[in-house]
């Protein structure tokens, strides 16, 4: 049961940076233009 002290916490902090993590990335415009990479390998360069 002390264990609950430590993992409810700690799970908490790790939805906190996940969630600040995507935060940051659709900030940085990470998920702006999603079709031209996957057409960017498949263009003769």
């Amino acid at each position: 049961m002390d264990i609950l002290y430590l993992l409810i916490p700690l799970s908490v902090a790790l939805v906190f940076f996940i969630l600040a993590g995507l935060w940051w990335a659709i900030e940085r415009g990470q998920f702006e233009d999603l079709e031209s990479e996957g057409e960017r390998i498949l263009r003769d360069s």
